[in-house]
């Protein structure tokens, strides 16, 4: 994770375009705008439908991102990039990503749908006084469009659903001229994929539209131009009607080419070949949600990249646990797969003791703190499935769950993590293992094999073992359990002892692990 220094900068490293904000931090997670770039890329442009990126595509990013890395090191500002639809579903998405970083020395973040809406409304927050409202907002990308519920900074409901512009373009209207079935056929679409979202927004009753993406600001554009009014250099704050927006996809499909709907006032002529699709997406959620306005914001991901990496900077970086938000959403996670909470809570405490014991060892940050205390509180969560192979059941859980706050290679680690609490140690022929980089497969055999012993000094889940000792030499780790008074802990040292051999590979140290004896008394 990107510290903040007195700059910092972010990218949004879209389906479209890719987007710059450089900031300057100042007090209570405020922040103000040094410069801010644009590119169009179009990743996701090819015909494979956004699953594989062409090279002219990939050419393209790598270029973008050495002009960003450029303007970024004018301030000395450190990087924070996150990558969406198009590189999260790219079949060749390893070789965009470590082109970049070779090339820029820049690493890209790939998080889900779900992370991609709560940071989006993170950065909307910054933007609109809509903290004590209950607003649904939704970002119509070039890959995928994301619909948030929140109140008072808190997530209700995210969703990420397939129907960006470039997407739906590709897939509805291969050509200029757009027909009257082509639209209906595409709406009916588009209703089918979002149907649940509408279900909850309509459940949730909120009144307040948000809109915060490059197709909602280009209709505003046009229907200010259609007032007759100037457009402004920002947009934010702006409010349009559904009636309105209805008008300009009217004016829109009345255009027969590109170079037609390119010349209409208020239009980016960059967009205008994915405009149909980018407006009917837009006009068929305001219908079907029952919104009949929708405000522009004119801050998203970038900026909600900018607050994220402020709230994580912040705390005692010595007892670092997980944040707020990420504990959150483990412990709804653990509780929808009816986890035996204590047990889990015990097991988290002492792996991150023993962490902390081995921090002399290699070095330890907040960020695998929290990946072994999130593994330790989900390890068991499978048993929701079965006992047989709960160990794999709770990996394909963690690894498909909603988990906010966390991006795709965080979530990885920890369901490796999970899945190797037991049963076999991490090997090049589990897939999911394989898939990972040689540097966080390291990463989970050290923080598997803590959780292994963890798990074993809690094997009755009474909590027998209250703490751990450590001592370390060049050669060995002695692991001595703390226990509860009265306590026999034969069963938790046999136990821990069983499992303490992908730890001794991890450290590359033989691993004991006995009580302290009773000290006899000298009299006599």
């Amino acid at each position: 994770m990107v510290q903040p220094s007195d700059t910092l900068a972010a990218i949004d490293v879209g389906t479209n375009s890719f987007h710059l904000v450089v900031v300057r931090l100042l007090e209570q997670k405020q922040f103000s705008l040094i410069t801010k770039e644009k590119a169009v890329v179009r990743l996701g442009e090819s015909p494979s439908q956004i699953k594989r990126l062409s090279d002219d595509a990939i050419e393209r990013g790598v270029e973008a991102m050495k002009i960003f890395r450029q303007i970024a090191a004018l301030t000395d500002s450190p990087i924070r990039a996150v990558a969406t639809s198009a590189v999260r579903e790219a079949t060749n998405r390893d070789e965009f990503i470590a082109r970049v970083r070779e090339e820029t020395g820049i690493e890209i973040e790939v998080v889900s749908g779900f992370e991609e809406a709560r940071l989006i409304y993170l950065g909307a927050l910054q933007a609109l006084p809509i903290y004590n409202e209950r607003v649904t907002l939704f970002d119509i990308g070039g890959g995928s469009t994301e619909f948030v519920i929140g109140h008072q900074g808190r997530i209700h409901y995210a969703n990420s659903f397939k129907i960006g512009a470039i997407r739906i373009t590709q897939r509805c209207f291969p050509d200029e001229a757009v027909t009257r079935e082509q639209l209906d056929r595409c709406r009916l679409f588009i209703r089918g994929e979002i149907y649940h979202a509408v279900e909850e927004i309509r459940r949730n009753g909120t009144r307040t539209a948000i809109a915060s993406s490059g197709t909602a600001q280009t209709v505003a554009s046009m229907i200010l131009a259609m007032r007759g009014e100037v457009i402004p250099e920002s947009l934010n704050g702006v409010i349009v009607t559904h009636a309105e927006v209805r008008a300009v996809l009217d004016r829109v499909i009345a255009a027969t080419t590109h170079a037609e709907r390119a010349a209409l006032p208020g239009v980016d002529p960059r967009r205008a070949d994915i405009l149909v699709a980018g407006c009917l997406v837009l006009e068929t959620i305001l219908s079907d949600c029952g919104f009949s306005e929708y405000m522009i914001s004119s801050y998203a991901l970038r900026e909600g990249i900018i607050l994220d990496t402020i709230q994580k900077s912040e705390g005692d970086h010595e007892t670092a646990h997980l944040s707020d938000l990420r504990y959150e959403t483990v412990m709804k996670i653990g509780r929808m797969y009816s986890f035996d909470e204590p047990h889990a809570r015990h097991v988290a405490d002492l792996s991150l003791e023993i962490l902390d014991a081995l921090a002399e060892l290699h070095p330890i940050d907040d960020p695998a703190r929290e990946w072994l205390e999130a593994a330790a509180l989900l390890h068991d969560i499978g048993y929701y499935i079965s006992h047989s192979g709960h160990h794999k059941h709770s990996q394909y859980l963690i690894q498909n769950g909603e988990m906010l706050g966390f991006n795709n290679e965080e979530i990885a680690i920890i369901a490796n993590v999970a899945r190797y609490h037991r049963k076999s140690h991490p090997k090049k022929t589990h897939p999911e293992f394989a898939a990972l980089p040689r540097e966080d497969q390291q990463i989970v055999r050290r923080l598997a094999g803590i959780l292994r012993v963890a798990d074993g000094l809690d094997r009755t889940h009474k909590g027998n073992v209250e703490a751990v000792d450590i001592e370390i030499d060049d050669a060995s780790i002695a692991i001595r359990p703390i226990c509860r008074e009265g306590c026999n802990p034969t069963f938790e040292i046999w136990s821990a002892s069983r499992k303490k051999g992908l730890m001794e590979e991890a450290y590359g140290r033989d691993v004991s692990i006995a009580s302290v004896e009773p000290v006899e008394s000298a009299e006599g």
